[in-house]
């Protein structure tokens, strides 16, 4: 279990740092990652996700904080979405890279990030049919 709260607190922290940089300086952190700068409307759609990102990491953080052999049930869909964010994190790379539309020197990390994200958190997911990680996530 140890394995899979320090995997949900790092995506945590990663929801955290990002979201914070979304809301208190999009310009600044877009720039710095080698973006374009967004036209000024887009700051907007920018706070809102920053919003979910910040949310998102709250939560995971409080999940790991109280995972045990009796929520991890309940904890389940959170890694199920998890697991979903990002898979359309990955896809979405892919897609915009392979259209040409950002070079890989900007996706290539974060699509990264996504596959080993993906790779542990489908590994460590909790059997569907117990109360109890599964091995890999005991260790």
């Amino acid at each position: 279990m140890k394995k899979l709260v320090r995997l949900i607190k790092v995506v945590a922290v990663i929801q955290l740092v990002l979201g914070a940089f979304y809301l208190l300086a999009p310009g600044w952190f877009l720039g710095q990652m080698g973006h374009s700068a967004p036209e000024a409307d887009i700051y907007y759609p920018l706070g809102m996700l920053a919003s979910r990102f910040i949310a998102y990491g709250v939560a995971l953080w409080i999940i790991a904080g109280s995972l045990n052999s009796q929520t991890i049930e309940q904890s389940r869909l959170w890694m199920t979405t998890l697991i979903l964010i990002q898979s359309i994190d990955l896809l979405v790379g892919i897609y915009y890279t392979f259209m040409g539309a950002v070079p890989i020197q900007l996706s290539g990390f974060p699509m990264f990030n996504a596959v080993w994200i993906i790779i542990l958190a489908v590994l460590w997911l909790p059997s569907k049919n117990s109360n109890t990680t599964n091995k890999n996530a005991l260790a």
